[in-house]
């Protein structure tokens, strides 16, 4: 049996391999299934009842040298207990925004915790500064350290010859992360290009409400393999989220690794990811304020004051040109392949047997 194991306590069902080929998944899950499968390491998940492969339910063992948890740090005493010889490391992958109930439960058991070193895998350099300025407020951080390892693409992702549509834009993440002020910007990209089209898609975490709204197709929770294949035919990945800055963005990996660029803002850990300004765009302060009105403001005001402040031009210059030959030339990151993310996990490990 692996002496690596990852520990998932708040898995909405148990997962494997099979799951990610054959339903819509999480980026955090997808990601613990890549690197497990690339380590050879065992996944524990607090809702499996029957061990398949690497894939385990809950048991003491002695024998494991490191376990990583996933994202609850409240479960860190808890395995502790379960795997008593093993360094421990807790893999986040959200937002810990100041004053957040994810902040607060970390820095609470922080404190707490047992004498001994635990490391904080976070997923991106902005994700670790966010982490480094909680941590920075308790008083003794002696036992707790930060390290950053990107989360996974497959290696076998590039461009092939897949026809573009210039016409299609897609929009694949969780709702809660702007889909509401996506929306209303491709509406307003309507005006001026009726023949657009948005297409949505969602891990299938979240409850998302389809409505009826020109040009836009619901396409539901869709596999892996469906997302990789829409997003080939897009002109890009349409995603101006500024109000849920993603910690990684996987959708940004993969999108530049199967050929199609990304229209986004530099915010969180967009610029970091794809670090090619022509796909991250600066939030202006108008669009920051149309955005925090948008659940006390009717519709219908909300576009007069998009149109008469240009809220939405900076989209509508880029898909524009994008469309007539300006369109960025995407490539796959290589820091990104499992097998650079594998040799990156198995040198965490080794550093902390020193």
């Amino acid at each position: 049996m692996s002496r690596i194991l990852f520990f998932d306590p708040i898995c909405p069902a148990p997962y494997d391999q099979l799951t990610l080929s054959r339903q819509a998944m999480g980026g955090t899950e997808a990601s613990v299934v890549r690197v497990a499968e690339a380590l050879d390491a065992s996944v524990v998940q607090h809702n499996r009842r029957q061990a398949e492969g690497r894939y385990c339910p809950p048991a003491a063992r002695k024998d494991v040298e490191h376990v990583v948890v996933l994202r609850d740090p409240q479960l860190l005493p808890v395995v502790s207990q379960l795997y008593p010889n093993a360094k421990l490391s807790l893999w986040i992958h959200d937002l810990i925004d100041s004053g957040s109930k994810r902040a607060q439960r970390l820095a609470k058991v922080t404190s707490v915790l047992p004498k001994t070193a635990i490391t904080i895998v976070c997923v991106s350099e902005f994700q670790r500064a966010q982490v480094e300025q909680l941590l920075g407020r308790q008083n003794d951080r002696r036992c707790i350290c930060t390290h950053t390892i990107y989360n996974p693409i497959d290696e076998a992702l590039n461009p092939d010859d897949t026809p573009v549509d210039r016409s299609k834009l897609v929009f694949f993440s969780s709702p809660d992360k702007a889909l509401g002020y996506t929306l209303d910007a491709f509406r307003e990209l309507r005006q001026q290009l009726p023949e657009l089209r948005l297409c949505i898609a969602n891990p299938g975490y979240l409850a998302q409400h389809s409505h009826t709204i020109p040009g836009v197709e619901w396409l539901g929770a869709l596999p892996h393999a469906s997302i990789i294949h829409q997003l080939r035919s897009a002109l890009c990945v349409f995603y101006p989220n500024f109000l849920k800055p993603e910690t990684f963005g996987l959708v940004f990996a993969e999108s530049n690794a199967a050929g199609t660029p990304v229209l986004t803002h530099d915010c969180g850990a967009a610029s970091e990811v794809l670090h090619d300004p022509a796909q991250t765009l600066p939030v202006s302060l108008r669009q920051r304020v149309y955005a925090s009105c948008m659940r006390s403001v009717p519709s219908s005001f909300r576009a007069r004051a998009a149109h008469s402040g240009h809220i939405f031009t900076p989209y509508l210059e880029c898909i524009a040109a994008w469309r007539v030959g300006a369109r960025p030339k995407v490539q796959a990151d290589p820091r990104f392949r499992i097998g650079a993310i594998a040799k990156d996990w198995l040198a965490f490990f080794a550093s902390r047997e020193s």
